[in-house]
């Protein structure tokens, strides 16, 4: 049986950390990786949208996840992407991540070409048993993936002892009970409606803005389990209100939450990979609004 319990909680999406010449930063990395067992989330997943991961090669990707590593060292779950658009480079990261330790690994399905269920499932189960004594968990995102993860296909997954369950990033929370009542374990992934996902079932969230304000991520969750509704219904309405703000540049999101990051203290992680956008001089000002926005919400509900 998994033990479930170094799931559940916030997870935070771990950054891509880039030096002033545009590549990977191992100083970066551990700093992150610092920042978050400073900060007391669960754990990071790292690798995948927000860590950039289809702008890095093999061997970036394996940088990164060897300082996550040397730093986490058991204070913090890793889950660690590795999905690649082959199979035998997805299955040498996956390797690579078993033999650091990691507590599971991670795939989205093929993108590009649309295969049949069959296929992504013989995609999915290579994967794992290039890592056999780790952890599986899907990533079903069909708006950036373009498929989606079914019933029958589940099912199928749920064949494999090591796949124990689902990051959801589907936006129908109805998604999360149906993959719930198949008897897998899921995370919420949409970070706008967290406490929908942990009210469906979700044994937590792992969540790209995460990391601009845990505190408020974590108080919501607790707030919700405490049964305080109406207080995790207000802090998840002021962290929609700030995700609406971030997207509201020219530069990518991520490179606005790295700024927000930056001026709140924590680590420098750089801007984000062409032909991602970085931001231009009007952004600043959105980054301003967003520090401010996150700090009265966390004094207020903190």
């Amino acid at each position: 049986m998994t033990d479930t319990k170094k799931y559940e909680g916030i997870i935070p999406a771990f950054y891509a950390c880039y030096d002033s010449e545009g590549k990977i930063s191992p100083e970066g990395v551990r700093a992150l990786t610092r920042y978050f067992i400073e900060k007391g989330v669960k754990g990071v997943y790292v690798g995948g949208s927000s860590g950039e991961c289809i702008y890095q090669g093999k061997e970036e990707r394996k940088v990164v996840l060897e300082n996550v590593m040397a730093e986490a060292k058991g204070k913090l779950t890793v889950i660690a992407h590795v999905a690649c658009n082959n199979t035998a480079d997805s299955q040498e990261l996956a390797a690579h991540a078993e033999s650091l330790g990691v507590d599971a690994i991670a795939s989205i399905p093929p993108i590009y070409f649309h295969l049949p269920p069959y296929a992504i499932a013989k995609y999915w189960n290579d994967i794992s048993a290039a890592a056999p004594n780790t952890d599986f968990i899907i990533y079903n995102i069909p708006q950036l993936a373009g498929v989606s993860l079914t019933v029958p296909l589940l099912k199928e997954m749920l064949k494999n002892p090591r796949c124990i369950g689902v990051k959801n990033s589907s936006m129908p929370t109805q998604d999360i009970q149906m993959w719930r009542d198949e008897g897998a374990i899921v995370f919420n992934g949409p970070d706008e409606q967290l406490i929908c996902g942990l009210a469906m079932g979700a044994v937590g969230g792992i969540g790209g803005t995460y990391a601009a304000m845990p505190e408020l991520y974590i108080g919501m969750r607790e707030a919700l389990l405490s049964g305080n509704l109406v207080k995790a219904q207000e802090m998840q309405n002021e962290a929609c209100r700030i995700i609406y703000k971030m997207c509201s540049g020219h530069g990518n999101m991520y490179a606005v939450i790295k700024e927000i990051l930056r001026r709140n203290g924590g680590p420098d992680c750089g801007s984000v990979r062409a032909p991602l956008a970085e931001l231009i001089d009007s952004d600043y000002a959105i980054v301003d609004a967003c520090v401010d926005m996150i700090n009265a919400a966390i004094a207020k509900y903190c």
